[in-house]
């Protein structure tokens, strides 16, 4: 059996009131469409297709990266339309999963029992029971429990509008039924639209088994209209996110406020404080203690270390029992050997640090290649940047630089050097001798303080 997914994103989306379209409005970081990509992939179907709309060149450009179909809906004519774009891709014994691209919290187990239920001759629907069904499509049974068709809120009977059971637009079957069904769809409805839903009724007629697998969890049926809508995936998928996190034994002071927009993989005994933001793929080892307010992104750190609070650190690696912060700021291509400690208001960006070395206070390291024990005083700074170019600087082991040091690249400091306070460094300083760099202090006898004009 071979299944083809086929995401409908080619909705305005106008009550989100945005510019940007609507399967393009972000969810833990990532776009509403991406989520349903992702999990589309997790099934392994021999194709991804998505039927675009509204903003379509957007949606392609934000997608260039995944490997997708691309089938236009010229005229927002209905779902039963929409689907038709992309049959022309699909073959008769394909079974066919519909999915959408604003409804992204659907589970891949979910999917997979609905495709089994659809098999090679019946439709499988999945649905939902809902206590407030306003708005969604209903679901009419017969006297023995049998799907008969579903009807949109807008066409439903003053009986009809109380039943519970709604549809959530997710179906499956064979290709060739679909196809056969979607040719058969008419308009006449208080939309002028051709309804995806009205295939029920006609596989009813056609005696075609109708399965409907009612989901124990509404929050994978959520569809996103709107901000507010936004926001409550928000919650749900931060809820999903940190209950997994505690299950694995992660520590978490409050779960509300931790943010996982990407991959987090901890290890034992991994402390994570309030207001911690973690982005794309992040990973802690063992003992790792994350202090309040701190973003994370693209960064592995190794056992042990501690991220005081206030730090943003962006695609770094840090080895086992560093200490980082308060108030660090660690910029991409910064590698950390064990036992390195940067101090607060530390920046470091594009450095390799060898294992005990110091950056405890106000200090800017850029473009720097640093040995192993080495201390940086407060207010040191490597200055990498001449206008124009970047240029690198090598502090070997044991050096030794006092505070508000200037080290003009390139410039290479030599093992077991010192440097005296104050200093600007622009030329080599040799090993195992103190190098000072100061202008001569001049004191002026006859200076007097500047007055204001009368």
């Amino acid at each position: 059996m071979q299944l083809r997914t086929l995401i409908l994103a080619a909705g305005r989306g106008t009550r989100m009131r945005s510019s940007l379209p609507k399967v393009l409005q972000p969810l833990a970081g990532r776009p509403l469409l991406e989520h349903v990509i992702d999990v589309a992939e997790d099934l392994e179907p021999i194709g991804v297709h998505v039927v675009y709309g509204f903003g379509g060149d957007h949606v392609m450009k934000a997608m260039e990266h995944r490997k997708v179909e691309w089938h236009e809906q010229a005229d927002q004519l209905g779902t039963g339309h929409a689907v038709n774009q992309a049959m022309g891709a699909v073959h008769d014994d394909d079974v066919v999963l519909v999915l959408y691209g604003d409804v992204p919290l659907i589970q891949e187990e979910t999917l997979q029992q609905l495709v089994h239920l659809a098999g090679e001759s019946a439709l499988a629907l999945l649905t939902v029971k809902l206590n407030n069904p306003y708005g969604y499509g209903r679901i009419v049974r017969d006297a023995r429990g049998h799907v008969l068709s579903i009807v949109e809120e807008k066409d439903t009977s003053e009986e009809q509008r109380d039943i519970n059971e709604v549809n959530t637009g997710v179906l499956a079957c064979k290709g060739g039924l679909l196809r056969r069904w979607i040719n058969a769809l008419e308009n006449n409805n208080s939309q002028g639209e051709y309804y995806l839903t009205d295939v029920v009724a006609l596989a009813v007629a056609a005696n075609v088994p109708v399965h409907a697998f009612v989901t124990a969890n509404a929050e994978e049926a959520f569809g996103i209209n709107d901000k507010k809508h936004l926001a409550e995936a928000e919650a749900m998928y931060r809820k999903r996110v940190t209950d997994q996190l505690l299950i694995q034994g992660v520590t978490l002071v409050d779960p509300l406020r931790v943010d996982v927009r990407g991959d987090l993989a901890c290890g034992q005994d991994v402390y994570i404080d309030t207001n911690v933001t973690f982005i794309g793929k992040v990973k802690l080892g063992d003992g790792v203690h994350v202090g309040p307010n701190c973003v994370i992104r693209d960064t592995q750190i190794e056992d042990g270390t501690v991220i005081h609070p206030n730090c943003v650190i962006e695609e770094a690696h840090f080895g086992p029992r560093c200490q980082i912060g308060p108030f660090a700021r660690v910029r991409p291509q910064t590698y950390l050997g064990s036992q390195v400690k940067l101090g607060n208001f530390v920046e470091v960006k594009k450095s390799n640090i060898a294992k005990g070395s110091k950056v405890s206070h106000l200090s800017y390291v850029g473009d720097t290649t640093m040995g192993e024990g080495c201390n940086l005083g407060a207010g040191t700074i490597t200055c990498n940047y001449d206008g124009v170019n970047k240029h690198k600087t090598k502090i070997n082991a044991g050096v030794f630089v006092g505070s508000g040091t200037q080290l003009v690249a390139p410039v290479e400091v030599g093992e077991g050097a010192f440097i005296g306070a104050g200093s600007v460094i622009t030329k080599d300083a040799p090993a195992g001798k103190l190098s000072i760099g100061r202008g001569r202090q001049v004191t002026i006898e006859d200076w007097k303080k500047p007055q204001k004009n009368k």
